[in-house]
């Protein structure tokens, strides 16, 4: 696994927008950036602020990404937003020279196809968590992940309160509700990080992109910790990618499995989420309700790296090491 260099204080952070614009919640964008300058220097490629749920045509998004790996002058490269069409742009991109030119890649929600790509079949570690509009928040969870940007590996414990889904589109941040992260077992464990986005890695299963059997079977030994960001799948659809990615050999491997909180539950069975991942992973212990994803508080998580892994009694903590 390659680990590119962690960003320093006053070097470039590259941003493009793979997906829509960050011109669709601008202010939000603006925030966050300042916030970011105070730190580093920016780069925004010119479709970044556009008002469109596709920033600029494939080629152009893709031709946009590129041009901010092969730029010696950027450190780090973030996605500006997530969306609905990165998946569009997937045959655009010049794999080789993005992987010739190694650089942290950093997003969550629609970026996860690139993320996913890069670590499973580039050997290229990423990072899941945070897009470039994502700063605008004066919260200890923005702190941690500024200083995860940067090399700084600290511990990221489960936190007290989140905002739910009643919630969730609201400008102003709201933790109303406690986080228990849901469990059956206590677990310790540890093993390579991998996952992202539910709704985007399902996409990719079974196409040109999916090297997810070659990965797997290159880290066998230390096994996998997968944790997946749904952002809308009913109960129901979340069993059934489940049982998708289980007999497509994905879980062979697995020493736990981490679900995020949902954004906008629903189920037409009555069946729950908890149900969907006890009847999808079987014996894998799970935990559900875990600070990743769309929902705030949010965890920075590193594919490719080692993950250590320790929940008891409702709570978690992580930490991660880049070998």
């Amino acid at each position: 696994m390659y680990y590119p260099k962690f960003i320093k204080p006053n070097e470039t952070i590259g941003i493009s927008a793979p997906s829509k614009g960050a011109g669709l919640k601008l202010d939000e964008y603006k925030r966050s950036i300042k916030r970011l300058s105070k730190i580093f220097k920016i780069k925004e490629t010119s479709s970044v602020r556009n008002s469109d749920y596709r920033s600029a045509l494939a080629s152009i998004r893709a031709q946009e990404l590129e041009s901010l790996f092969t730029d010696d002058e950027v450190s780090m490269v973030f996605c500006a937003s997530g969306g609905d069409f990165l998946y569009e742009i997937l045959p655009y991109i010049d794999w080789n020279l993005i992987s010739w030119h190694p650089k942290w890649y950093v997003g969550y929600s629609d970026p996860t196809s690139i993320l996913y790509i890069l670590t499973t079949k580039y050997d290229i570690a990423s990072i899941y968590g945070m897009n470039g509009s994502s700063f605008d928040i004066d919260h200890e969870y923005v702190d941690r992940c500024l200083e995860i940007m940067q090399g700084h590996l600290k511990t990221q414990k489960s936190y007290e309160m989140y905002q739910s889904q009643k919630n969730f589109q609201e400008d102003k941040l709201i933790f109303d509700q406690k986080v228990p992260w849901i469990h059956e077992h206590k677990i310790d464990t540890f093993g390579r990080c991998i996952g992202g986005c539910l709704e985007v890695i399902k996409n990719l299963i079974g196409t040109q992109y999916d090297a997810t059997a070659s990965f797997i079977e290159k880290y066998k030994e230390d096994g996998f910790i997968w944790y997946f960001d749904n952002y809308g799948m009913s109960a129901e659809d979340t069993y059934l990618t489940l049982l998708q990615m289980k007999y497509a050999n994905y879980f062979k491997y697995a020493k736990a499995v981490l679900f995020g909180r949902t954004c906008f539950e629903s189920s037409h069975t009555g069946m729950s989420y908890q149900d969907a991942l006890k009847l999808a992973l079987e014996d894998i212990p799970y935990v559900l309700n875990c600070d990743i994803g769309h929902t705030s508080p949010r965890m920075m998580m590193i594919n490719g790296a080692i993950m250590k892994l320790q929940v008891e009694d409702g709570k978690g903590k992580i930490d991660f090491e880049c070998r």
